[in-house]
């Protein structure tokens, strides 16, 4: 068999070389250790790239199918965890092209015709982050399934609503839970759209101008899955741009750190909430840990830590902007430097997913503390002020004289509710005493029965919808 020029530590360029690259240089530019987790993709796209090659009679069908055997064992091995990966070799695509021609000889070579590294790298990529969009989008509905399946047994449970952290008006706590619902919604919705700008094929873009040889594209990009909703092949249109767009990792990182963004907001609501000072939750004690020093303490640390991560991958984004902004046209090594916050943003996200999915289902609630908070606050003040504009004054009176009352209540230690009638009347002598249904938590609760209220009767229309739009699951 002939030898490999691959298979020692000159690369696919030595011959123009005079001396080989340095150690250290292999370090810095050397990426297998990060990019072997491509190796998949990598492989999926030689098979389709060779299946195509034969097709169009570049290639033999003999070398073709011993293509295909040489891949397969080579995903034997990494599967197994026998595969020798060698740094010399630079990254994945090298490290298995040359234990392809290890295995198969001429025809390992002969696989690399028509494409550059280039092309394959961002179809690589494209691949890989395709398949963690559809692992991402399930996990978030199933996290949007948890919420709802704990807002349904709580739709009529009272919690304080708050603006900047003071007690505004009560509200359902199912229709605070799906506040976030809503979020993540759209969090799904953003990651279905970078999965479809994702699902394009570079291959055939070679190193930058395209090639000289009659590859079909669309076959390819059929083989491989990157179609639209209507089976059209999806085929990146200009080569320059094939091989130096990175939109679709930066789009990514975009989605994920406003995904994060949501599970962060909701993990300070959970710190909060699991605080003695508001008591309103538990979480499982599987999601907390203790204190070295305080026998007392159970510390929220996997909602803390998801704050924290939150910054790491907003970071990423940052970091992936920063990447692209000086780059001319048209691939650059700088572009090598795209996976690792692609990758880490990967996971950190479906990580968080994962644990809050199952967090949010081990929640316990403490309706009584919620409920009591919301006494605290005056928060049935907009409703006795919508009272007295149905008796005829302008909002802005009825404004000012419920503040009034809300100050006397202040100085007697009462809540609005247990003010007596002859004190209300004194704000308007049109009040009667069907006024104390309406200043009840409960009465508030009920009278925003309008959509997007928060009335038990349209959190529960809510559910359902959320419900369906989801399906089973």
């Amino acid at each position: 068999m002939a030898s490999n020029p691959l298979d020692n530590k000159s690369a696919a360029w030595s011959a123009l070389f005079s001396e080989p690259v340095s150690e250290l240089v292999q370090r810095y530019t050397g990426s297998v250790g990060f990019d072997k987790r491509l190796w998949k993709a990598d492989i999926a796209g030689s098979l389709a790239h060779a299946e195509m090659l034969a097709a169009q009679g570049i290639i033999p069908a003999d070398d073709q199918r011993a293509i295909e055997r040489g891949l397969a064992q080579i995903g034997a091995e990494i599967e197994a965890g026998t595969f020798d990966w060698k740094l010399e070799l630079e990254d994945v695509h090298l490290n298995i092209e040359a234990r392809l021609t290890q295995l198969v000889g001429d025809a390992g070579k002969r696989l690399h015709t028509g494409r550059s590294r280039n092309d394959q790298v961002a179809t690589d990529v494209r691949l890989w982050l395709r398949d963690e969009l559809d692992v991402i989008a399930e996990l978030l509905a199933q996290l949007q399934r948890a919420l709802i399946d704990l807002a349904a047994r709580h739709t009529e449970t009272i919690l304080p609503g708050f603006t900047h952290l003071q007690v505004a008006q009560p509200v359902s706590f199912a229709h605070h839970l799906l506040a976030y619902v809503e979020m993540f919604a759209r969090d799904a919705e953003r990651i279905a759209d970078v999965r479809r700008r994702t699902n394009r094929l570079p291959l055939g873009a070679a190193a930058l101008a395209g090639t000289s040889y009659a590859l079909d594209r669309e076959r390819v990009a059929r083989t491989l899955g990157m179609v639209d909703a209507d089976g059209r092949a999806c085929v990146c249109q200009n080569s320059i741009d094939a091989v130096s767009d990175r939109d679709f990792a930066i789009e990514f990182c975009a989605a994920a750190s406003l995904a994060m963004i949501h599970v962060s907001r909701l993990s300070e609501e959970l710190v909060l909430w699991m605080s003695q000072s508001f008591g309103f939750i538990e979480l499982a004690d599987r999601f907390c840990t203790g204190s070295s020093i305080m026998p007392q303490k159970k510390n929220p640390d996997v909602p803390e830590l998801a704050r924290g991560k939150t910054g790491r991958v907003a970071g990423h984004l940052m970091g992936l902007l920063m990447l692209m902004k000086g780059q001319p046209l048209a691939y650059n090594k700088d572009n090598q430097e795209d996976k690792e916050p692609l990758f880490d943003s990967v996971d950190t996200l479906e990580d968080t997913l994962r644990i809050f999915c199952e967090m949010v289902a081990g929640i316990a609630v403490k309706p009584e503390a919620m409920e009591q908070a919301a006494r605290k606050g005056y928060a049935t003040a907009t409703d006795l002020a919508d009272y007295l504009v149905r008796k005829g004054l302008p909002f802005r009176d009825a404004h000012e004289a419920v503040a009034h009352a809300v100050k006397a209540a202040i100085a007697q230690g009462k809540d609005l509710s247990e003010l007596t009638l002859a004190e209300l009347q004194r704000l308007h002598p049109a009040i009667t005493d069907d006024i104390f249904g309406i200043l009840t938590l409960q009465g508030s609760l009920a009278a925003r029965d309008l959509v997007g209220g928060t009335a038990p009767a349209q959190v529960r229309l809510q559910i359902a919808r959320h419900r369906a739009r989801l399906g089973a699951g």
